[in-house]
């Protein structure tokens, strides 16, 4: 690596030669000695040594066990900008709480952090009561050539960028290969099929749970509910993202489904409390025969030592029984935003700069991360498709938004999650989560735009 110039200067200075006779001589060395008046080397190196900018990165852990992709990002990165040190602060791994505590920091004018990760459904809101620095106006147009298709759409709100896509997420279906051949079972395609075979799997004491998924009332709730909302072809908003047209119908079908897994013996009365870590550990474990997760969950199941290493498959999620195969999709990961109250701007955008560019996506991509980059041209190299089976899936699936281009997303979103999970857990009966959804949907949409 090239030394700067000022590192170059400093490393050559060479201490001046104090005389020895003569008064004024001998003062100067005497006071040099204990520190009074700084030798004329260290006055040259201080005055050439290269200043330290210090940005405050806030960030979610990316994943259960394993290295920290976060740490080994910001060592990668300090070793091609050493004037910039980068202080990580760690997120809540709740998406609400993270959006909530950074709602609070920022509306507040606090200057730190500097960059924060935050949600790919974060844009709506973040922009429309600037909580976010819009990078459209400080980075030029082809740095965003740099991302996968739809990505910086899905990024921006009213026609200027808010987030610098960081990693993509979808949902898989993983399962034991090893439970399922001993059964002669055949991967399900239909959520039907999967709710037979993960019940038999459970009364035949092959395994504690059959399926598991995010069943919690939060984010990722409405994530799932997307998913099987899609595969029924239901829309929550129009085209504008500015109405309703929630089918209480199809809605209905979703609600009763889920329900039917607790009912059915297929997954567990607590699936309604399980978030990704609680789903992901039942599946680790050993516990559980199918899991809708994300795609670091492949390389976190296979990670040795855990009781479903070797042992797992993974394939697109199913859809319903009579539509075509394979079904929806939620699109999820992770952007980075800028504080608009950031004393560091220029620092931060070569961060960000950085963590979007060939060699902090190869590193993310690769094992024992495998996360889905976001730059097109890592996507694309044959070598990272090799390397993780759930990207060798990703030009199977179809994919489907959640509706967060509306800066009420926050409230739109709690109706969902809110009453998919009532549902699950029996709280209200599918028909009755189905219409508090569409009244509580078009209640968000009636209110002002809030925090």
């Amino acid at each position: 690596m090239k030394r700067t110039i000022q590192e170059g200067r400093a490393a050559h200075a060479r201490p001046r030669r104090v005389k020895a006779g003569g008064a004024v001589g001998t003062l100067a060395a005497a006071l040099t000695i204990a520190g009074v008046v700084a030798a004329p080397s260290a006055m040259a190196a201080t005055r050439h040594a290269p200043s330290i900018t210090t940005i405050t990165w806030w960030a979610s852990p990316i994943s259960t066990s394993g290295p920290d992709l976060r740490q080994t990002l910001i060592n990668a990165f300090a070793k091609q900008n050493p004037n910039i040190h980068v202080k990580l602060e760690t997120a809540p791994t709740n998406t609400d709480t993270n959006r909530a505590d950074l709602v609070t920091t920022i509306s507040g004018g606090a200057k730190t952090p500097d960059v924060f990760m935050g949600d790919v459904i974060w844009p709506g809101q973040f922009g429309a009561h600037a909580l976010a620095l819009p990078l459209s106006k400080y980075l030029p147009k082809s740095f965003f050539n740099r991302f996968a298709s739809g990505l910086v759409a899905g990024a921006s709100y009213k026609g200027q960028v808010y987030g610098a896509p960081f990693f993509q997420d979808q949902g898989f279906l993983y399962y034991r290969k090893d439970l399922l051949a001993a059964d002669h079972m055949s991967v399900p395609k239909t959520w039907e099929q999967l709710r037979s075979e993960a019940a038999t799997l459970v009364k035949q004491h092959k395994v504690k749970y059959g399926f598991v998924f995010e069943g919690q009332s939060y984010e990722g709730g409405t994530c799932d509910f997307m998913e099987y909302y899609a595969d029924t072809g239901g829309q929550v908003l129009n085209s504008t993202d500015t109405k309703s047209v929630l089918n209480v119908g199809k809605v209905t079908k979703v609600l009763s489904f889920v329900r039917s897994l607790v009912t059915s013996g297929a997954s567990p009365a607590a699936v309604s409390t399980f978030e990704e870590p609680q789903a992901m550990a039942a599946f680790q474990n050993g516990e559980a025969a199918f899991l809708r997760n994300w795609d670091y969950a492949w390389s976190v199941a296979n990670t040795k030592g855990m009781k479903s290493a070797g042992k797992v498959g993974v394939a697109p999620l199913p859809t319903f029984a009579g539509q075509p195969y394979p079904g929806y999709s939620n699109i999820g990961g992770w952007n980075l935003y800028i504080n608009p109250h950031s004393r560091n701007i220029k620092a931060d955008l070569t961060f960000i700069k950085f963590i979007t560019g060939t060699e902090a996506q190869t590193i993310e991509a690769r094992p024992p991360f495998s996360e889905i980059p976001t730059n097109a041209a890592v996507r694309a190299n044959p070598k990272i498709k090799a390397l993780n089976p759930p990207f060798a899936v990703l030009s199977k699936t179809k994919l489907v938004p959640r509706p967060a281009q509306n800066p009420n997303y926050p409230r739109i979103s709690q109706a969902i999650y809110s009453n998919f999970n009532s549902a699950i857990a029996g709280s209200k009966s599918p028909s009755a989560a189905a219409n508090a959804m569409a009244s509580q949907l078009k209640a968000a949409l009636s209110s002002s735009t809030g925090l």
